[in-house]
């Protein structure tokens, strides 16, 4: 996997770390930082021996604080690729995961990013905020406002998309969207433990998981969501790695994980 000047890639084993690398105007993105991220996870996606991705910014001030203004304006143009903000926020078919290690401000896009991965790990300094309001806008581009709707009580999502606000790490945590806040200079580290968390679990059984928790919440009900058919989850039944977890558990020692 090969990044470019705008989003460093850096595959170690089965975990690769997707960085958006335009710390000179606090990781704002513009088309060609959108279509290096859309190329990263392109390739995240589509090999196999890669099971966790980490997402997170240059330097140590901004995760991503959404668009490039500047080049907006000069433009009159915002072009995003078929899967969306960040070459993630419409990558409705990917389902490994996805952990956001949160480096610094996590604003309008930046935060639509954030909801947009599966787990989060915050450093103590980051804040989040769609402020899209305050400036005659809203959170469009990247489904911020319908993935606030879903993670959070109906009350806390709109009184953050009225207000424009910005929340630190920790209530981000007391509100659900953030997993783990560490010291700045833990982030990294963070990350990657959380990372060998998911390691320890079959990757199959983790891409089931995700897609019956996400396809399942744009069920009717919770009987349709149950009796539904997920393609991921028929993988994971007939795999190898489900006779291997149970006879490695029978034989009392670590499953090796094949990913088939």
């Amino acid at each position: 996997m090969d990044g470019d000047e705008f989003c460093k890639v850096e595959r170690d084993g089965p975990v690769v770390t997707i960085t958006i690398d335009r710390p000179q105007v606090l990781n704002a993105l513009h088309p060609p930082a959108h279509r290096a991220l859309a190329r990263a996870f392109d390739s995240y996606a589509a090999d196999p021996e890669l099971r966790v991705a980490i997402l997170t910014g240059a330097g140590e001030r901004a995760f991503c604080v959404g668009s490039d203004l500047k080049v907006r304006a000069e433009s009159g143009r915002d072009d995003h690729p078929a899967t969306g903000f960040a070459g993630i926020c419409a990558r409705f078919d990917l389902f490994k995961p996805v952990i956001a290690a949160v480096n610094g401000l996590a604003l309008g896009g930046g935060f639509e990013i954030v909801l947009a991965c599966d787990l989060v790990v915050a450093a103590d300094h980051a804040q989040f905020g769609l402020p899209e309001p305050l400036v005659g806008l809203a959170a469009l581009g990247g489904g911020g406002l319908h993935r606030l709707a879903r993670q959070l009580p109906l009350k806390e999502a709109m009184g953050l998309a009225f207000t424009g606000k910005r929340i630190d790490a920790e209530e981000a945590r007391r509100m659900g969207l953030v997993n783990r806040v560490v010291p700045a200079h833990e982030l990294a580290g963070a990350a990657r433990a959380l990372a060998a968390e998911l390691l320890a679990c079959a990757p199959l059984s983790l891409q089931a998981s995700k897609q019956m928790m996400l396809q399942g919440l744009a069920k009717p009900d919770l009987a349709t969501a149950i009796n539904a058919t997920y393609p991921a989850a028929e993988r994971m039944l007939a795999s190898e790695d489900a006779r291997e977890g149970q006879r490695a558990f029978v034989e009392k020692r670590k499953p090796q994980w094949k990913g088939r």
